[in-house]
């Protein structure tokens, strides 16, 4: 293969690969913020503790989180397929990836908003808050470092996940590595697919982590 057409090969991957990771996480975080919200503020000791929500929210939470990605998009084929015409592809790989990844973010939330100082929806409360303007306002506003910093791991994560997609034909630079790399023995390629990966996730990271520090009200 020519340098020109591994150029374009690689192109093609990447740009499958960001948009795959990209419409997935901000889908996951549109279902799983308030999935996330919501298992805080109905617990024992939350705002609004409702028992039975939170045990059933949360052990379709776990069920979901426990099953590994590539059994789940294995199992989720004939449905997707039947959703959007196809069970593989990037497309198909999307939607796999938002119904792993949403449970995955629900729990990094629910992580982060306990991370709240009791103290201060306490003293929301006794100014006669409610409990919108509390979530809104006070817990997800405290939490805001530690969130962006869950999604900065989450993003990582569902990069991952794409990846090892490309073992079952769903497309991006996974797929050029598995295709290319292994079934045609060009291991020279996989290295490369596996560098360009490594890059996006330190990019990624190092996005996240300053985000959250230039937005972190402890420190500024």
């Amino acid at each position: 293969m020519d340098a020109a057409t591994l150029t374009g090969l690689l192109w093609e991957g990447l740009l499958q690969t960001l948009y795959m990771t990209i419409i997935a996480t901000l889908v996951a975080y549109i279902i799983g913020l308030p999935i996330g919200v919501s298992l805080i503020v109905t617990s024992p000791n939350g705002i609004k503790p409702i028992g039975w929500y939170n045990k059933v929210m949360g052990f379709i939470v776990n069920v979901i989180r426990s099953v590994p990605f590539l059994i789940l998009m294995i199992a989720l084929m004939p449905y997707i397929r039947k959703l959007i015409g196809t069970g593989i592809g990037t497309s198909a790989t999307t939607a796999a990836l938002i119904v792993a990844a949403a449970p995955f973010v629900a729990r990094m939330v629910e992580q982060s908003l306990l991370e709240v100082d009791p103290g201060v929806v306490e003293a929301a409360q006794s100014m006669g808050a409610s409990n919108m303007q509390i979530i809104r306002k006070v817990m997800l506003l405290e939490a805001r470092p530690s969130l962006l910093n869950g999604a900065a791991v989450a993003t990582i994560t569902i990069l991952g996940y794409s990846a090892m997609a490309g073992s079952i034909g769903g497309g991006g630079l996974g797929d050029i590595a598995i295709r290319y790399g292994l079934h045609r023995f060009q291991p020279a390629i996989m290295w490369i697919t596996v560098i360009v990966l490594v890059i996006l996730v330190q990019i990624m990271q190092e996005i996240g982590i300053k985000v959250a520090a230039k937005l972190d009200n402890r420190i500024n």
